[in-house]
C-alpha cells in the first residue's frame, strides 16, 4: 500500500494537474502576465512598422492597443526658403494655369482666359501680356476675379480686417494645364491700389511672383491686390489640374 501511494504521489498526480494548466490555458482561463513593451528602432522613418525581438512577446494585449491613424493635412508645405519653381521645359507648352485655391478663405476656383470685355463671373482669369507669365516661368503670375460671393470676396472681406494682416502667411495653390500644381505664400496686402496703376508692381518684379488682384468697388474703383512667393512645385493629378469650368456672362 505504501509503494502505490507513492507512486499516486510522485507520477500520477504531477501528470493530473499539468494536464489540468494546459486545459485550462488552452480554453482562456490562465493567461501569461508578464509582457515585455516593443521599442522600435530609432533609425526607423516614421511610420516603418518596428520589428519586436524575439523576446518581446505579449499574449494579453490591451484593447487600446491598436494605434488610430494620422489624419492627412490637406497642404503639405515645405520649408520656408526652399527653391523656387524651376522654369519649365521647352516641350511643356500647355504651362497655363486652370485652378486657383486658397483652402484657409475656402476660395477654389477654375481659372480661363479672360474675354475682350467684361469678366466673367464662377471663374477666375489670369491676365494676358508679355511681361507677364504663368506658374514656373519666372514671371510675374496675374490672376483676377469680382469680389463676389464664390470668387474673389472673401479676400476684400478679409482685407477690411486689420488691413488683411491676417491674410499674410496664407497658401496659394495654382494649377496649370500640364498637370502641376505650385505653392505660394502671401506676402503683402495691398489695400486701394489705383486702378490705372494695378500693373506697375507686376511689370517691375525681376523674379516669378502671384499676383491677385480684385475690386473694392463698383465700376472704376480702387483695386485691392496680394502678393505671393513661390513655395514649390510638383506633378499633380490630372483631374485636380481640370477642373470643370462654368463661366458666367455677369456685364
Amino acid at each position: 500500500m505504501r509503494f502505490l501511494a507513492d507512486r499516486i504521489r510522485t507520477r500520477i498526480m504531477p501528470a493530473v494537474l499539468t494536464a489540468l494548466g494546459i486545459t485550462f490555458l488552452a480554453a482562456g482561463f490562465m493567461s501569461y502576465t508578464q509582457s515585455a513593451d516593443i521599442v522600435p528602432d530609432p533609425s526607423a522613418e516614421v511610420g516603418d512598422v518596428p520589428t519586436p525581438s524575439p523576446t518581446a512577446l505579449t499574449f494579453s494585449p490591451s484593447p487600446d492597443a491598436t494605434a488610430s491613424p494620422t489624419p492627412v493635412p490637406l497642404i503639405t508645405l515645405p520649408p520656408l526658403g526652399s527653391a523656387a519653381p524651376t522654369k519649365p521645359p521647352a516641350s511643356s507648352g500647355s504651362r497655363i494655369a486652370t485652378r486657383v485655391r486658397i483652402a484657409a478663405l475656402k476660395i477654389d476656383l477654375p481659372v480661363v482666359k479672360p474675354p475682350s470685355g467684361y469678366p466673367l463671373c464662377n471663374v477666375a482669369m489670369y491676365y494676358i501680356n508679355p511681361a507677364l507669365g504663368q506658374p514656373g516661368q519666372g514671371k510675374s503670375v496675374y490672376l483676377f476675379a469680382h469680389a463676389r460671393t464664390g470668387m474673389f470676396l472673401p479676400l476684400l472681406t478679409a482685407s477690411k480686417v486689420s488691413n488683411g494682416k491676417k491674410m499674410i502667411g496664407m497658401i496659394v495653390e495654382v494649377w496649370t494645364a500640364d498637370d502641376q500644381r505650385f505653392l505660394y505664400v502671401i506676402t503683402d496686402v495691398l489695400r486701394h491700389q489705383p486702378f490705372d496703376h494695378v500693373f506697375d508692381k507686376p511689370f517691375a518684379a525681376t523674379s516669378e511672383t502671384l499676383w491677385l488682384q480684385t475690386s473694392e468697388g463698383v465700376g472704376t474703383q480702387p483695386k485691392l491686390m496680394l502678393k505671393a512667393e513661390p513655395l514649390s512645385q510638383e506633378a499633380a493629378p490630372h483631374a485636380d489640374a481640370h477642373p470643370k469650368a462654368k463661366p458666367l456672362n455677369c456685364s
